[in-house]
């Protein structure tokens, strides 16, 4: 995304703004299934807490200002269902003139829903947005009551293993021998711990919107923390687990993230509006990309996109001094970090533990990779730039570059970029 101001060819002196990255919460995650911690929440009421708990932290913010609400979804249909960017709002509380929309772009929804506000945003059509996404895998199973057209086999559009994220890891693993089972067990356990540090050292709770639950004959309970992690892991207990995609082969629940419930949203506005707002901005997005590849191993997915967000901001990956990248498979971070020749222990990346380790709730991911960066920036500003990136179902990949505001480079940028 360009920062320079250009006029359209129309002459109505329309410019492209820049767009800023002001808050984001989430819910804890929780897992999915009738004894996860969400079994009997409903998934709109998840987002409702998160949009509610925005409003809450930027007082600032007139609700009315709020000029989009973009809610994803993998599977909209129930408590997922009817647009819910735009039951979420009314459900909220905002004022009843700001629309909303649903969208799906499997496990990039919420970073979709950043990236089309975004460029309104840039466009001039907003000031204000609120982006997220929901994904209860408890009450939604992935790919449940979906219809795949049979032409997909019937014309060997793809190989069936794409339709099954599983087996597109373990393809992986064909394409890359390096990436043995034992270095991703291990990438696994680092995750882990990481996560469990961050807690540690109170990184990943003030994000965490608090959702009380209900369960029969136990009553009510406040979930404040999430609930997949397991800090205990070891690479003995990861080696013991079967691999269910595979005979011998080498995905493993412990080295794969899980299916799991939870919701997020962000706060974006272009610069001007949040100066004149009072609000603070955490990151500005600098470029994004989404890029296709073969489905059959779409955990490759996040180089070409990395790639081609480098090239629209004329960058380098040695610009990046952090890495948020969606664990969706061990075996899918290593490609991404073996194609950059970046160590696997590389301290840039997951800093704070990753998707193996906190859970994937789907469609509401993406903003949780923001979260993490922009605290990781505040925490950092020797780091200018930073990534997130994810896989995508049926072979995609999403990118995102972000420029930290603390660095002391930001307010020179900015000040160009005005002139």
């Amino acid at each position: 995304m360009s920062t320079n101001t250009v006029p359209t060819q129309t002459g109505a002196g329309r410019r492209i703004r820049d767009v800023v990255f002001v808050d984001g919460v989430r819910t804890p995650f929780g897992k999915a299934g009738e004894k996860g911690i969400y079994a009997d929440v409903r998934a709109d009421d998840l987002v409702v807490k998160c949009i509610r708990d925005l409003t809450r932290r930027n007082p600032s913010l007139p609700p009315e200002r709020i000029d989009e609400v973009a809610i994803a979804a993998t599977t909209q249909t129930g408590d997922q269902g009817l647009t819910i960017g735009r039951t979420a709002a009314l459900l909220a509380g905002l004022p009843r003139s700001v629309p909303g929309f649903a969208i799906d772009r499997m496990c990039a929804g919420a970073m979709t829903a950043v990236t089309t506000t975004a460029s309104g945003i840039a466009f001039g059509a907003y000031d204000v947005v609120v982006a997220g996404g929901v994904e209860h895998m408890g009450h939604h199973p992935m790919g449940a009551d979906t219809d795949p057209n049979p032409r997909f086999m019937s014309e060997q559009l793809v190989d069936p293993a794409a339709l099954n994220m599983g087996n597109t890891a373990e393809n992986l693993h064909d394409r890359f021998p390096a990436i043995t089972k034992e270095r991703t067990d291990a990438y696994a356990m680092a995750s882990q711990r990481k996560l469990a540090a961050a807690y540690a050292g109170q990184q990943i709770q003030p994000d965490l919107v608090p959702v009380a639950s209900r369960k029969a004959g136990t009553g009510w309970t406040l979930n404040t923390v999430d609930e997949p992690p397991r800090p205990g892991t070891t690479t003995e207990d990861l080696a013991a687990l079967r691999t269910p995609f595979r005979s011998h082969g080498r995905v493993t629940a412990g080295n794969a993230a899980g299916l799991n419930d939870g919701a997020t949203a962000a706060l974006l506005a272009s610069s001007d509006t949040a100066a004149e707002l009072g609000l603070t901005a955490k990151m500005r997005l600098v470029a994004y990309a989404f890029a296709g590849v073969e489905p059959e191993v779409m955990g490759i997915g996040p180089v070409p996109a990395t790639e081609k967000a480098l090239r629209q901001a004329g960058l380098s990956i040695d610009d990046i001094g952090l890495f948020e990248i969606n664990e969706a498979f061990a075996v899918q971070v290593l490609s991404f970090l073996d194609h950059f020749d970046i160590a696997d222990d590389d301290p840039r990346v997951n800093r704070y533990g990753g998707a193996i380790a906190v859970g994937h709730p789907l469609a509401s991911s993406g903003v949780r990779l923001m979260l993490q960066l922009a605290r990781q920036f505040e925490e950092d500003p020797s780091v200018r730039y930073g990534i997130t990136t994810m896989c995508i179902g049926l072979g995609m990949g999403a990118t995102l570059i972000w420029e930290n505001p603390h660095h002391p480079d930001y307010s020179s940028t900015a000040a160009e970029d005005a002139a």
